[in-house]
């Protein structure tokens, strides 16, 4: 795959101009609704200085009598870039750098990933001496991955109730519902082999967030010591000039961001144990909730009455709370699902400390239990030699993780955010591995406000 970077403006719908309402470029956008801090003349004035025939002209007019060195003003400028060809470990940094992202990313619970979309190595960084075995291993990934898939697969044929579809679904006729339930079938055998996806694998991303986001992402890339990041980080550099070339002053390389990466890099070489005892961690879940002063358990009650769905609103009581919550060993591929939750602070320090496959899905089917069984050996070979390469300071040991590879995960943030987060990733259509972190961490939940047990709408990831 080519990494490949697209600017997709945004255009007025049809009603909208019939209507008669106008339509900006960003920069302009963001121009006009700067001049609202400096006069309060209202927006039809602002439009009639507008040229019409000269909208860049027109941008800097407004720039001109406006000091808009504010990154406040770059928060007025939305932009969308698609993203194709990225590496399944660049994109998780995307989502781990941008907190006000919008956007949508090919996911391995509805696509079959094969050998075909990896990486170049060369594209990678790859030093060229470990460019053989690299492709070695991840042909090993590879075929362990379709292993994996045929055996779920298999298994879900001799037991269909495996995958918890509705009777009513199996037993009806109509194209619909047949459709319904081969897709839950093969959701069921992706979550259970996606383990095995190398993250140098091709993915595509949709993201869409404003200039000021961008500039902080492109100076993030052109600061990180990846090949990949770098090229990307250019790329999107090219496409923000066609339309907000203005606003890009701190989107550059920046010494101080190059050794904060640098910093947090030697913090994981240094904290990484024996490559050699990297097997599979056992995760446990930990929750630290700091409530508003004077709250008691009745307030976080109250605070739930009217939270009908995870939509619903929460009182003052839960959204004035600080929470802290992790598992200790989680893996890339639900780390990457848990990144789309933007808001508050998330730390993954990228130390590897084993290898899970599902294994603890099969311990009741012995056919099944061997083969995943001798395939972990694969995953686990693979996260040894990327903990070798970080121990000897390679940053491309990035590359021969597996989806399965664990890391700590934390996340800070709110009350009313983290049992958002809980409830959505309890509720229908969530992958059972990070519904089972959830449900663990709600359970700590329950044990300080055993009286909000049946408030929270926790799911059972039904299928859906």
């Amino acid at each position: 795959m080519r990494l490949k970077a697209t600017l997709v403006s945004i255009c007025p719908t049809e009603a909208a101009t019939q209507a008669g309402r106008p339509s900006l470029t960003p920069e302009l956008l963001a121009a006009s609704g700067a001049r609202y801090s400096r006069n309060n003349e209202g927006l039809d004035a602002i439009l009639a200085k507008i040229d019409w025939n000269n909208l860049d002209k027109s941008v800097d007019g407004i720039f001109r009598m406006i000091d808009y060195g504010h990154q406040s003003i770059t928060d007025m400028s939305p932009v969308a870039i698609f993203i194709d060809g990225a590496s399944q470990y660049l994109v998780y940094l995307l989502w781990a750098i941008c907190q006000v992202v919008g956007g949508q990313e090919s996911s391995t619970r509805f696509i079959l990933m094969n050998r075909e979309g990896l990486i170049d190595p060369q594209t990678l960084g790859i030093p060229e001496e470990l460019r053989a075995e690299w492709s070695e291993y991840n042909e090993r990934a590879f075929s362990a991955y379709h292993q994996a898939l045929a055996c779920w697969e298999h298994r879900l044929d001799e037991t269909p109730q495996l995958a918890r579809i509705p009777t009513s679904l199996l037993e009806a006729t109509d194209d619909k519902s047949i459709a319904a339930v081969a897709r839950m079938k093969r959701n069921y055998g992706f979550d259970r082999s996606r383990y095995f996806v190398p993250t140098g694998m091709g993915t595509n991303v949709m993201m869409i967030m404003p200039a000021r986001e961008w500039a902080k992402l492109c100076r993030y890339l052109h600061s990180h010591m990846l090949s990949e990041a770098q090229q990307l980080g250019a790329m999107i550099m090219e496409e923000l000039n066609l339309v907000i070339p203005r606003l890009l002053k701190h989107a550059v390389y920046d010494d101080e961001t190059v050794d904060q990466i640098w910093d947090e890099f030697d913090e994981d070489r240094e904290s990484l144990g024996n490559p050699s005892d990297l097997l599979e961690v056992y995760p446990t879940p930990y929750l630290d909730i700091m409530p508003a002063r004077g709250t008691t358990e009745e307030d976080v009650v109250k605070a739930l009455k009217h939270h009908n769905n995870r939509y619903g609103p929460f009182g003052r009581a839960i959204r004035r709370m600080s929470v802290r919550y992790g598992v200790d060993a989680v893996t890339l591929g639900e780390i990457r699902d848990f990144n789309r939750h933007r808001t508050g602070e998330k730390f993954c320090p990228q130390t590897p400390l084993g290898f899970y496959c599902a294994l603890d899905q099969c311990q009741d089917d012995p056919e099944t239990l061997k083969i995943i069984t001798e395939l972990h050996e694969v995953g686990v070979s693979s996260t040894r030699q990327a903990a070798k390469l970080l121990k000897a300071g390679d940053p491309t040991y990035a590359y021969w993780l597996l989806l399965g590879t664990q890391f700590p995960f934390e996340q800070t943030t709110t009350g009313n955010k983290a049992i958002y987060t809980w409830e959505l990733r309890t509720g229908p259509g969530a992958h059972y591995r990070y519904a089972d972190h959830f449900r663990c961490i709600l359970e700590l939940w329950y044990q300080q406000y055993p009286q909000t047990r049946g408030l929270i709408k926790e799911g059972l990831a039904e299928p859906e």
